[in-house]
């Protein structure tokens, strides 16, 4: 009986805390996924072009 009262406890104590982590995580609406996508995307032009013009003028100093 201890035994099974236990194992009874035990897995309450492990489906609570596993519902209590996911409850936790933070929900983001559509738009507030978007705003973030369209930030990254931004910064990945800005770091593509940043590296475009370090090849350019690397190029021109070679000439």
């Amino acid at each position: 009986m201890k035994k099974s009262a236990y194992y009874f406890l035990t897995m309450f104590a492990l489906v609570f805390s596993l519902s209590a982590f996911n409850s936790c995580r933070e929900e983001k609406s559509t738009g507030e996924k978007m705003e973030d996508t369209m930030d990254e995307v931004g910064d990945d032009i800005e770091e593509g072009a940043e590296d475009m013009k370090d090849e350019v003028e690397d190029a021109v100093d070679d000439n």
